[in-house]
């Protein structure tokens, strides 16, 4: 088995059973997954390494296939699979979108390939037009320094850059001839760069569209020849550039790269716009532990599968569990909210700091009591077994059912006083049981209001008479 195997199998385990609420449990399950952005990859095939890759991708072109057969032919010709990504640093302040392409240029790193950061420091002074509804302020020299060194100090959590190459294209560029410029642009139709719907918005808005930011896909791809890459990771909004690529590399003579776009993720203000700084709906990376927890607990509960599926390393067969548990409702989607603002807050400042933060949101949040919730059910009935008392409620459909949900820790009885809530799992034998019996063994004269909790849903215990 690889080590990510048993690392999946780990986890699993633990989500399959554990108490997704508690404290204990989810700090082992942040300490696994935490391990495991530092885990050696070298031992995946290269079917298993492309299917890693291709898990995470919103677009992958040609194919997984296509990825799997050029790592397995580096390693047969013993050269290096060479995965690149180009950075312009044309801003100081990094926030959590710009970690999505990181995650899986991390993985080809620890996969033992050849990453190669292309720094730009030329092509930042053009602007990279994607997206834009207007041309971008030139930058000096001193700017692109300033930017590159906050760039990397707030991406490391994500990226080892001792395991990275970085080179500046301004090393080759300043000595590209204008004819073998014409060589190549004489090749590459008008109509390609045109295609962009950001640059057709702007000519038609009657907006200014330079000739150097129609070049600027073209000396983007020059990178590509220059460090003769195998594969190219860049956002999905990058995906026309990285086109360019390929085309520009065929014309040079070489094969053309492969290319991998990841999804620009959601900001936090559920509204479907993409995190950005100038929407104020996102997240930083130089925030404080408490403050990436709180704003990743503010997001819509729909964002919460693909931010996960974003920002951490969990396979989608472990996301498949918390699914299936979320469904059964032996998880509470807020439990699940809390593991992801963990994982991300863990990822950036390290699991002791996420429980700490996890501590004071919810001290801070979670304050409120069963007794303020209106309208629950009431159980009298103590005569009835423990999953009787369960379907009679409708909150199961057979005894089955019921064992399932404590087999998962999602049965329990939850005692209330002015000293808070205590709550007492309850176990697949206790599901035979008469609810009185187990009311008498299990609460061990705790004195309060007592309620039953079935994953999701509450009931008030109250005797009949």
């Amino acid at each position: 088995m690889t080590r990510l195997g048993a690392s999946v199998d780990h986890v699993t385990a633990l989500l399959g059973g554990a108490d997704l609420a508690s404290d204990a449990s989810v700090r082992e399950l942040l300490e696994q997954t935490t391990e495991r952005r530092g885990l050696d990859l070298s031992d995946l095939a290269p079917a298993e390494q492309a299917a890693l890759i291709a898990e995470r991708s919103q677009d992958l072109q040609p194919s997984p296939e296509a990825l799997a057969a050029r790592i397995g032919d580096a390693a047969a010709r013993s050269r290096p699979f060479v995965a690149k990504f180009g950075i312009d640093p044309t801003g100081a302040e990094v926030h959590l979108g710009h970690a999505v392409p990181m995650l899986l240029l991390s993985r080809f790193a620890r996969m033992g390939h050849r990453v190669v950061f292309i720094v730009g420091d030329i092509t930042a002074k053009i602007g990279d037009p994607s997206g834009r509804s207007d041309e971008r302020p030139a930058l000096t020299d001193e700017d692109i320094a300033r930017n590159l060194t906050t760039y990397r100090a707030q991406v490391t959590p994500f990226f080892d850059f001792e395991r990275a190459e970085f080179r500046r294209n301004g090393d080759w560029l300043r000595e590209v001839r204008l004819p073998r410029l014409l060589e190549i642009v004489s090749r590459i139709p008008v109509s390609m760069s045109l295609q962009r719907e950001d640059f057709r918005r702007r000519l038609d808005a009657g907006h200014g569209l330079s000739l150097a930011e129609l070049l600027y896909s073209v000396v983007m791809a020059l990178d590509s020849v220059e460090v003769d890459s195998d594969l190219e990771i860049g956002g999905i909004d990058q995906f026309l550039n990285m086109q360019m690529c390929r085309k520009v590399m065929e014309i040079c003579g070489q094969t053309p790269e492969i290319v991998v776009a990841t999804s620009l993720i959601e900001g936090t203000d559920g509204t479907g716009a993409k995190m950005s700084k100038s929407r104020g709906n996102y997240v930083p990376l130089t925030a404080a532990p408490g403050e990436i927890f709180g704003k990743i607990m503010s997001v819509p509960d729909r964002l919460v599968e693909p931010y996960f599926r974003a920002l951490s390393e969990w396979r989608d067969s472990e996301l498949a569990v918390l699914a299936a548990r979320r469904e059964a409702g032996t998880a509470h989607p807020m439990d699940l909210k809390k593991i992801l603002a963990g994982e991300v807050t863990a990822a950036i400042h390290g699991v002791d700091a996420a429980m700490t933060a996890r501590a004071e949101f919810v001290a801070r949040f979670s304050r409120r009591t069963f007794a303020e919730v209106e309208d629950l059910p009431v159980l009298s009935d103590l005569g009835a077994t423990v999953a009787d008392a369960v379907r009679g409620l409708g909150f199961a459909k057979s005894n089955g059912d019921v064992r399932r949900v404590a087999e998962q820790n999602g049965l329990r009885l939850v005692v209330e006083s002015e000293e808070g809530q205590t709550q007492v799992p309850l176990t697949p034998d206790d599901v035979r049981e008469p609810l009185s019996a187990v009311l008498k063994d299990r609460l061990d004269g705790r004195s309060g209001a007592v309620y039953l909790k079935v994953g999701r849903k509450l009931a008030r215990i109250e005797p009949a008479g």
